[in-house]
């Protein structure tokens, strides 16, 4: 490994004879990104780390930090452009958290999040024989999200394309990459559903002509926190919800009643309490002012109802090639039980009912538990039922009085399965489990672990449900040995 030399920047060429400091300046060759997003890089033989870059190009960095072999550093300039990239559509693509690279050549993100999944797997597949597809791309890059999330803070993060005074006290839209304490106004969104453009814009407007406070993060005061804004890409129907930091009915209503008056297409509105100073939008309380506090969505030939809270596959589209991989990997003949372990509104349980005997479905939220029971009663599924609870206690509490299940689906947190729960399903002893997963990693984990207690995994099916990020879905089926 060549050592960097006593000159502030690494011309081509350059010889070096000393390790990099903070502030000197590299030419870094960007080869990939990893699973944040984050651009990974080479110079002079050392590992480079970035905020962003495009796969294929070379920047001009400053470093930040250095430790052992591995240097972080920040992105100033492109000294040669990368094939893959292309015009982001978005105005604030660079400065926004909510995409990483839109800047990137489609084809190229599902190569990228190939090599990370393969790379996950690559330390148990060559003695389990695992084999990664290639990314299924979602039918749709852009206007693909049915529901988005927006900010308001009263500390806007002014472009360097704005003019120096521009106002800088309130700001709609989602928070600077990697500064949290600021918002960009976003005016409009391409990964979002189009309809949800309009109402954005809106929501501004109308908050500025009532004179509203928008939540500042640091100080946690001001009034307006969250819009969220969901479409249902089958029926149309959009729900706004409001998160106010107290409850000011005459507010959320003066609100309520501006923005519909400019879009009659709102189906219904929810206003959300939070006064915590934690800056999610979960609300402790929420009122509905009009409609029926929720939406109809299609999926897997199924109707779901989505309120406020619901969790729902943010990407419908997608979400149908999800479905699909889940009920091949099943392989269900209809005389079987089917757990699913991490059911959330019950979208993959109901899914597959109608090709088994029976469907138990296990969650820990309640509101979960109760949208997956209404969503089964509105489709007239008979066969499946769903438990409240931690998925451990509710295994030993069903236990007693249930058939054990012939298949297993799994889909849990990112973080990947309870430490205790590979061995729970190792006394069920299902004869397939299908894993579904968000994190490539945390699924090699689990796999590897399922394969000691005696499951052969089968090939791992990736497919891409977020477009312009990092993250990619897996499906993969295990088979019990005999």
């Amino acid at each position: 490994m060549k050592p960097l030399g006593e000159v502030r920047e690494n011309e081509p060429g350059t010889v070096f004879s000393r390790k990099p400091r903070r502030e000197d300046l590299l030419e870094v060759r960007v080869l990939a990104f990893d699973g944040r997003g984050r651009a990974v890089g080479e110079s002079g033989g050392y590992r480079v780390r970035l905020g962003r870059g495009i796969p294929g190009a070379t920047v001009r960095a400053r470093v930040l930090r250095r430790r052992r072999d591995q240097i972080e550093a920040y992105p100033l300039e492109t000294i040669r452009a990368s094939p893959d990239a292309v015009p982001a559509r978005c105005e604030h693509a660079g400065i926004c958290g909510g995409c990483s690279f839109q800047d990137l050549r489609y084809e190229a993100q599902l190569a990228g999040k190939l090599r990370l999944v393969e790379e996950a797997f690559a330390a148990i597949s060559p003695a389990l024989g695992i084999r990664v597809d290639p990314v299924l791309p979602a039918p749709e890059a852009f206007g693909y999200r049915n529901k988005m999330e927006f900010a308001f803070g009263s500390r806007r993060y002014v472009e360097s394309s704005e003019p120096p005074n521009a106002p800088a006290s309130f700001a709609l839209g989602l928070h600077a990459r990697d500064l949290f304490s600021k918002v960009i106004d976003v005016r409009a969104c391409p990964i979002q559903a189009a309809a949800a453009d309009g109402i954005l814009a809106s929501a501004r407007a109308v908050a500025l002509e009532l004179g509203l406070s928008p939540w500042d993060v640091r100080e946690h005061r001001g009034l307006l926190r969250h819009l969220v804004v969901r479409v249902a890409r089958a029926t149309g129907e959009i729900l706004v919800a409001l998160l106010t930091s107290e409850d000011d009915r005459g507010a959320a209503e003066a609100f309520a009643d501006r923005l519909r008056a400019r879009h009659p297409e709102i189906t219904t509105f929810v206003h959300g309490v939070n006064t915590r100073p934690a800056d999610t939008a979960i609300p402790e309380s929420e009122r509905v002012l009009f409609g029926s506090g929720s939406i109809r969505e299609r999926l897997g030939g199924l109707e779901f109802a989505i309120s406020a809270g619901s969790f729902f596959q943010t990407n419908t589209a997608a979400a149908e090639l999800l479905v699909g991989l889940v009920r091949e990997a099943a392989a269900l003949t209809g005389h079987e039980t089917v757990w699913d372990l991490y059911c959330g509104t019950g979208t993959l349980a109901l899914s597959v009912a109608g090709s088994a005997r029976a469907v138990v479905g296990f969650e820990l939220a309640p509101s979960s538990i109760a949208d997956a029971r209404r969503n089964g009663e509105r489709n007239g599924i008979a066969n499946a039922r769903f438990v409240e609870g931690d998925v451990l206690r509710g295994l030993e509490a069903v236990l007693p009085d249930s058939a054990r299940p012939d298949v297993v689906l799994l889909d849990p947190p990112r973080s990947g399965l309870h430490p205790r729960l590979a061995p729970l399903l190792f006394e069920l002893a299902p004869r397939r489990i299908v894993y579904v997963s968000c994190n490539p990693r945390a699924a090699a984990t689990d796999v590897e672990r399922l394969a000691t207690l005696g499951y052969t995994p089968g090939r791992v099916r990736p497919l891409d449900l977020f477009p312009h990020t990092p993250h990619v879905e897996c499906v993969i089926g295990l088979e019990r040995r005999a």
